[in-house]
This record gives C-alpha cells, sequence and structure tokens, in this order.
C-alpha cells in the first residue's frame, strides 16, 4: 500500500490519507512523522506511539484519528496538547490513481471532510518485469498508467485547492533506476524517470504567481520493502555492495526524507531531486 497522506508540520493541517496503490512504506511514513512530533496516531481506539507497530489493511477501512503535540511537549500528553486534539479523518480512501474521475472524487471528499489539503506523498508504484523482447504492451501500460499517469492524475486533483490557498508541498516518488536505468525494468525505469520531470515542470508552473506551493522528488535506492523480499539474497548483497555505506535502506529512512520535504523546515526547496540511495550508483 502507498500513500498520499495528511500530516500536521507545525502548526498547519496537512492532507488527509489516500491509500493507494500496492506496496511501499505507508506504516514507516507514519511512523517517521510520529518520531518527529507531528502526530500520535490512533487506529480502530488504540493509540500507537513511536516503537509500536501496526499494519494497515489493503481491504477494510480503518478508523484513523491523528492528535497534533504542543511543540513543548512532544513525548508527554499535557492539557495544552489535549486541545489542540482534532479528529483529522474518519477513514482511509482505497483508491485506483489511473482512474482521473475517482481521483477527482476521493480529493473532493478529503477537502469536504477537512477543509483543505496542505501535503501530498504521490508515490504508487508497481513493477513488471521483463527484458524487452518478453515485455508485452500490457505489462509496459500497466506500469506506466500506474506509476506516472497515476502522479499525474492525484497531482492534478489535488492542485486546485493547493492554488486557492496558494500554500502546498507535494512530493512525488521516483527511483534511483529512472536517473539510470535497469535491465528488465524499461517500463519501470520509464516511469520513474518521467516522474522527475513531471516533478520539476509542475514547481516551475505551480509557484509562477508567487504561489509558495512546493513539488519535489526523492529517489530510493534499493529499500528493504516487500517488493525486494522476492529477490535472491546474493543479488541483495550484490546491491548493498554498490553503495557506499555498504548496506540497503530501509523504508523509515525514506519516510524521514519525505517527512522533510513535507514540512516548512524544507520551505526553500522546490523542483529538487534528493537521491536516497547509500551512494549507490548502477
Amino acid at each position: 500500500i502507498d500513500a498520499c497522506k495528511k500530516i500536521l508540520a507545525a502548526e498547519i493541517r496537512i492532507l488527509s490519507p489516500i491509500i493507494h496503490g500496492e506496496k511501499g512504506t505507508h506504516k514507516e511514513l507514519l511512523l517517521g512523522l510520529i518520531k518527529d512530533g507531528y502526530v500520535r496516531v490512533r487506529i480502530d481506539n488504540e493509540d500507537y506511539d513511536l516503537n509500536d507497530k501496526f499494519e494497515l489493511s489493503k481491504t477494510k477501512k480503518h478508523n484513523i484519528e491523528v492528535i497534533k503535540f504542543c511543540k513543548e511537549c512532544k513525548k508527554n500528553m499535557c492539557e495544552k496538547c489535549f486541545e489542540g486534539h482534532e479528529q483529522l479523518f474518519s477513514d482511509h480512501h482505497i483508491l485506483d490513481v489511473t482512474d482521473s474521475n475517482k481521483c477527482d472524487e476521493v480529493v473532493k471528499k478529503v477537502i469536504e471532510e477537512q477543509g483543505r489539503v496542505d501535503g501530498l506523498v504521490a508515490d504508487a508504484g508497481i513493477t513488471k518485469d521483463a527484458l524487452i523482447g518478453k515485455m508485452s504492451e500490457d505489462m509496459f501500460d500497466q506500469v506506466i498508467n500506474t506509476n506516472i499517469k497515476g502522479v499525474f492524475n492525484i497531482v492534478k486533483s489535488v492542485h486546485p485547492y493547493m492554488d486557492e490557498k496558494k500554500y502546498g508541498s507535494i512530493v512525488t516518488v521516483s527511483s534511483i533506476v529512472g536517473q539510470y536505468g535497469n535491465i528488465g525494468q524499461i517500463n519501470y525505469s520509464s516511469s520513474k524517470a518521467a516522474i522527475i520531470g513531471l516533478t520539476k515542470s509542475c514547481a516551475k508552473e505551480f509557484a509562477r504567481k508567487g504561489q509558495n506551493i512546493r513539488v519535489n522528488t526523492i529517489c530510493p535506492g534499493y529499500i528493504m520493502t516487500d517488493m525486494l523480499k522476492t529477490v535472491p539474497q546474493d543479488l541483495l548483497d550484490k546491491f548493498a555492495s554498490q553503495t557506499m555505506l555498504k548496506r540497503l535502506g530501509e523504508p523509515e529512512e525514506i519516510a524521514n526524507v519525505i517527512s522533510f520535504l513535507l514540512s516548512d523546515e524544507s520551505s526553500y526547496i522546490t523542483g529538487s531531486v534528493i537521491d536516497a540511495n547509500g551512494g549507490m550508483r548502477l
């Protein structure tokens, strides 16, 4: 499951979660935000803190609440914290990002529930790997439709509401193979390369009239998500040896970068491509 999420940054209400796609770092993103002191998460009436583990179902709708922390006591809930408590969203939305009409509908629901959208993480992605001689047109189209058209659809749906407020932060998720290519991944690498171009173009377009709308992308290297669990260990060891840090990345390390890019701490960063690959070059 990948996520366009609602987060809290400083005193600002940001985006409601739109859970979509297949497998990714949605849990680590939430935990990363908890770590940064933005939120405390309550899922199905159970509280979760930094060291807690939790799972989100791909099919079941969860009742999710986020509690604001005051800056003075991130770790200790006090009366001031409870005064700032808000139910920011009642559940998440399962969304096929390849359907532009569904994107419009879900974002409209988010606006009706929350009143505004200030941040978006657009990272739905799939793989259908094969050498070009064995890659069917359908395999190519499925990856392109999800990985780049899906990003285009959700960004297009969210942008008018950010434009109205003249404020927002959008983070797309590209990949190291979008920068350097990869054998057997012509469809995937093409889609991830396209995300970089989309991001830079949106950054220019969305701020052209002085709006404070930032758009950045992150290019993860090989990260230990479910997508890599089917890769043979000898290949994983090879990938790790190609990094300067001699290890693969953890999902929470990507979540930390996304959290930073969404927050006002990155207020002078836009149109940027952030490498998070341990110093790897394919």
